[in-house]
């Protein structure tokens, strides 16, 4: 296929995985003249993008795209990546003619499977239920402002069936269940570090997946929450993500800030 019959996706998913394959072709995805970069550690344009490429060790990158789906001009990826390490990623693209213009990311060491056995990439990655996109993705805002950044537990119900094999989870801590959510939770809150939400700052979502990209602490540290979740029938019923530190404004290799939607 040509530039031109590939969907944005399809060029987002190709850039991606050249990572791995080394191919420099989908590099022409990227608009040479305005490509704003929010990962921190990444300077803008393609001369940024080129020198990560150029630090890896030869031979060391892994890029296995997961799920893929797409809002708009955003094309949103989960991603098994070994760049720098194993690790679980989220990229963003926004799109301008057909062009990546902008990325943001959230990348997460790479852990042993959860209590329940479930790793931090595997699990549904199927998109459906298209007709149902603006109604998941209005829950799950919901579902964040009430329950994760209001802490208003009692209203949990609403979003998450209670039935321990309704909600599967795949964070590296985390056992499926409403119950071993509240596990963990608790188990942070008796440490003196809770898990807070201060800011959510994009909601993007395809049918049954919807990602939420927030901000907020975690462990004593300010970092970035992506959330994915996929919904069936109205209601929560599996969840990846991913927590990233953010550096002080010092260590910035540029001035786009994380977030900036």
């Amino acid at each position: 296929m040509t530039n031109s019959t590939l969907s944005n996706k399809d060029k987002a998913i190709a850039l991606i995985t050249s990572i791995e394959t080394g191919d420099t072709a989908p590099v022409a995805f990227i608009n040479p003249d305005k490509y704003i970069q929010h990962n921190l550690a990444v300077a803008d344009g393609l001369q940024g993008f080129g020198e990560v490429l150029q630090a890896l060790p030869e031979g060391s990158a892994r890029a296995r795209v997961q799920r893929a789906f797409t809002d708009g001009d955003y094309v949103v990826l989960h991603t098994e990546y070994n760049f720098f390490g194993p690790k679980s990623g989220f990229d963003v693209f926004r799109f301008e003619d057909g062009q990546i213009v902008e990325h943001w990311d959230n990348l997460q060491e790479l852990a042993a499977p959860n209590p329940s056995g479930r790793t931090m990439v595997d699990g549904t990655t199927q998109v459906t239920d298209l007709d149902k996109t603006q109604a998941n993705k209005e829950m799950v805002s919901d579902f964040v402002n009430v329950i994760l950044m209001e802490g208003d537990m009692s209203r949990i119900g609403e979003y998450v069936d209670p039935e321990e094999s309704a909600y599967l989870q795949h964070n590296p801590m985390v056992a499926d269940g409403l119950a071993g959510l509240g596990v963990a939770l608790q188990a942070l809150a008796d440490k003196g570090m809770p898990m807070v939400y201060t800011a959510v700052h994009k909601v993007l979502g395809q049918g049954n997946m919807v990602l939420a990209i927030s901000e907020g602490q975690f462990l004593g540290q300010h970092v970035s929450f992506y959330d994915l979740f996929r919904v069936a029938d109205g209601k929560v019923v599996e969840h990846w993500d991913t927590i990233e530190v953010i550096p002080p404004e010092s260590e910035w290799k540029n001035s786009n800030g994380k977030f900036g939607y």
